[in-house]
């Protein structure tokens, strides 16, 4: 797969500066979420109807060499965008700290689900609060393979 396609920042001036600042320093600068402290990774990932390169800070919720990507959108109604990219191709650029690298993810359910959802709302406890919010929408989770 290839991520050297048409590049599309975010919409969202905030995240597309985030993303900018955290890639030109190798991970040093804009790691966290806004002034929170906790930590947040960047994944690349190529949009399913688009072609370009979307990149998509998250908080960074790790085990073991692990990461999860929780398709909150902040408790609202739908699915952020990037979940149907990950639904369509599981391949992404993964990067936590100064060297992205390239791995796949798959969406998790039942029991593995419910442990990375603990460690998701142990990292950020605002999850919690977005399940609740999302009613009947069921927030995805993805977690990727361990580095190669």
């Amino acid at each position: 797969m290839s991520f050297s396609g048409e590049y599309e920042p975010s919409t969202w001036d905030w995240v597309a500066e985030q993303v900018a600042e955290y890639e030109a320093s190798g991970g040093t600068k804009a790691n966290t979420l806004r002034e929170t402290g906790i930590p947040i990774i960047v994944f690349t990932t190529v949009g399913r109807k688009s072609g370009k390169v979307r990149k998509v800070p998250l908080m960074r919720v790790e085990h073991e060499g692990e990461y999860a990507l929780v398709a909150s959108k902040g408790g609202a109604p739908k699915h952020p965008g990037w979940f149907y990219n990950l639904e369509a191709n599981p391949r992404i650029m993964m990067q936590d700290g100064p060297e992205p690298y390239e791995t796949t993810v798959r969406q998790i359910e039942g029991d593995e689900y419910d442990t990375w959802w603990d460690r998701a709302v142990e990292v950020y406890a605002p999850y919690a609060e977005y399940k609740i919010k999302a009613g009947d929408r069921h927030i995805p989770v993805f977690v990727t393979a361990k580095p190669e």
